[in-house]
């Protein structure tokens, strides 16, 4: 039965994607050009460090802000690379934790002002985990960012935790009952590889493959799906490219929102 509340209720999802996840932002600004202003939110990985940014009321300018002064910039910002092989990854989460206790210093889901749902890996279990609650906020952004093998896995709760778009690049399941119209945002559609010169290339089309086929049964789930179209030019490594991937997105969401006028009504 649908309530009230969820009748007048806007849900976002925003996907994984590395550096491709500044077209979030893009798209938030289309968004709230429009009138669109989400109050519950769920994301993974990049889309989880975006989405908690704005559930707690950052704008899309002042996120554009933070990433100009370097605090969400370079690779060599996002990462503390580590001396030693031995650990799980070669990179600490310093930068991510830092970055959440500097724009959100009380650090809880409770207090931000939108609902935020960040999708985690747990690999003990093996299995996706939507964590919503709690002042540990920082940890479950940070693990919900995690690439494998490229950070170290957070140890928490007796459990260790990657990257959430290992398993659910696109976590919609998490806020469906909690909305009436939801708004998937996804950075890495399936876009079929021209050319395969080098074996990393390969790897590079099978990840991307099995995070579009995770993000499925999410995609399924929202009323309308913001595509981007920068994968098409960049990969989820050119941080240096924020502002072009920023305003791809932004133009993919304006022209898909003229497209959809449908989106306005509801």
């Amino acid at each position: 039965m649908t309530t009230e509340n969820q009748t007048k209720t806007v849900g976002l999802c925003l996907s994984g994607g590395g550096a491709i996840g500044f077209a979030h932002i893009g798209v938030l600004k289309a968004l709230e050009e429009n009138g669109i202003q989400a109050e519950v939110v769920s994301g993974s990985s990049m889309g989880a460090i975006i989405g908690t940014l704005y559930s707690a009321g950052y704008s899309p300018e002042e996120m554009m802000q933070m990433i100009q002064e370097d605090r969400l910039y370079r690779v060599s910002k996002l990462m503390s690379f580590k001396p030693s092989f031995w650990k799980s990854g070669f990179s600490g989460h310093s930068t991510v934790e830092k970055l959440i206790h500097e724009t959100i210093p009380h650090n809880s889901f409770e207090g931000l002002q939108r609902r935020m749902h960040v999708c985690v890996t747990n690999l003990t279990r093996m299995a996706w985990e939507i964590k919503n609650q709690g002042a540990d906020l920082a940890d479950w952004v940070a693990a919900s960012s995690s690439i494998p093998g490229v950070f170290e896995a957070i140890e928490k709760d007796g459990a260790f935790y990657l990257d959430g778009g290992v398993l659910n690049n696109l976590p919609a399941q998490a806020i469906r009952p909690l909305c009436h119209t939801l708004i998937g945002v996804d950075v890495l559609p399936h876009i079929p590889p021209k050319k395969l010169k080098q074996p990393i290339d390969a790897i590079t089309s099978c990840i991307r493959g099995i995070q579009h086929l995770n993000s499925a049964e999410g995609r399924s789930l929202c009323d309308f799906v913001i595509e981007t179209t920068a994968l098409k030019r960049y990969h989820e490594f050119r941080f240096d490219a924020y502002l072009r991937i920023y305003k791809q997105g932004y133009k993919d969401a304006v022209e898909y929102i003229q497209q959809h006028p449908e989106m306005l009504k509801r």
